[in-house]
């Protein structure tokens, strides 16, 4: 038996391992660690008060593994996996918040405008602690997923714990098909006219969609400047970021990543020409502007193209792939860092703004009139 159970865990670790590793001079080492690690599992087996299932003992040792290396990393079963290919089909709903792991518990990074989770009060930075009454710390991001997936208009509970705030909060929340409008934009002011762009993320339309109304604008008003609003804009494709901020600036380097394989290692340089003509522009940016989002501020702050408003951004910083396994599951790994332009990594620390402005309210809320820090930008373009 245990010989056997040597053979699993080996066809597992495998999945993680490169053979040149197994073969370095490290190598013994490693196997007598996938020896204790037989056989601990072989004592959970025979010694522990309730009957465990080893399929699932060995999923949450490979997505332990993963998580071991950063909060984005994990593992995915063949059902979730499927399960998230299912999504993309629009036959379950979801909440609208984007996810991530820090020291164990799932917190939100974002969540998205006008969806079930931000209509519901969810904020980025809050820490999901229960979903229908069931605790989530120790579970893995995609298991928290898992359970938040579910039927179109079927009701979910979570329970959250809020910086600042000592009781736990409870929120109900109805699913819904998420579809997400990338680029909101309007005019704002009658005679020092300012062009406000929210982007909300970066799928493969927000580029075309924010130069389209960017043009737009040009042609029919003369404008004293623009507001790009990045805020709980979770992030999206490279791509787009690059294209954005591209958008803005005249020359320069936009964004490098930097990855073990030389294929994950470039640099991306922006084309001459500036699309609004060297307007002012401000970017607002909170703790729910990730990945890309942080990309856009970070590029254009360090080339002093644009002032920074709002709150430090949260800190995303990496590039993950999905990857395909023999078993139907899959992995999701970082394989490559963003660097700004100066060549800060925006891992953990985020972009600074340069004006710092803190919402204020227990009734804030993005693009409305309790919105303090919309105003605040909308009155230094006029001052």
């Amino acid at each position: 038996m245990r010989k056997i159970n040597t053979i699993i865990v080996l066809t597992a670790i495998n999945i993680l391992i490169s053979s040149s590793y197994l073969h370095s001079k490290n190598s013994n080492e490693l196997y007598e660690k996938i020896d204790l690690f037989s056989e601990v599992l072989e004592t959970i087996k025979k010694e522990y008060v309730d009957e465990v299932e080893q399929a699932e003992v060995m999923d949450s040792a490979i997505n332990g593994v993963l998580q071991s290396l950063d909060p984005y990393s994990a593992y995915m079963s063949p059902r979730s996996f499927k399960g998230m290919q299912t999504d993309t089909k629009g036959e379950f709903g979801g909440l609208g918040i984007e996810i991530g792991m820090e020291s164990g518990v799932i917190k939100v990074i974002s969540p998205i405008d006008d969806t079930p989770a931000s209509n519901a009060g969810i904020k980025s930075g809050d820490y999901i602690v229960k979903i229908n009454e069931e605790q989530v710390q120790g579970k893995s991001l995609t298991e928290a997923v898992e359970l938040m997936r579910g039927p179109i208009g079927s009701e979910i509970n979570l329970t959250i714990r809020r910086k600042n705030v000592k009781k736990a909060l409870n929120f109900k929340i109805k699913r819904a098909i998420i579809e997400v409008k990338s680029v909101v934009a309007k005019i704002i002011g009658k005679e020092k006219k300012i062009g406000y762009l929210r982007l909300k993320s970066f799928n493969e339309n927000s580029y075309k969609q924010l130069s389209k109304k960017i043009n737009k604008f040009e042609v029919n008003n003369k404008l004293n400047g623009y507001i790009l609003d990045l805020r709980n804009n979770p992030g999206g494709l490279l791509t787009q970021a690059i294209s954005v901020t591209d958008f803005f600036l005249d020359d320069g380097e936009i964004v490098s990543t930097k990855g073990r394989k030389i294929s994950e290692t470039r640099r991306f340089f922006s084309k001459k020409g500036d699309g609004i003509n060297g307007k002012p522009l401000i970017v607002i940016i909170n703790n729910g502007s990730a990945s890309a989002s942080e990309i856009v501020s970070g590029a254009l702050k360090d080339h002093k193209r644009a002032i920074i408003l709002g709150e430090n951004t949260y800190g995303k910083g990496s590039v993950q792939s999905i990857i395909p396994l023999k078993n139907g599951g899959g992995i999701r790994l970082t394989i490559s860092k963003y660097y700004l332009p100066s060549g800060k990594s925006i891992s953990e620390v985020g972009v600074l703004p340069d004006i710092y402005v803190e919402e204020v309210g227990d009734n804030f809320k993005i693009n409305t009139e309790t919105d303090n820090q919309l105003k605040y930008a909308i009155d230094l373009l006029k001052s």
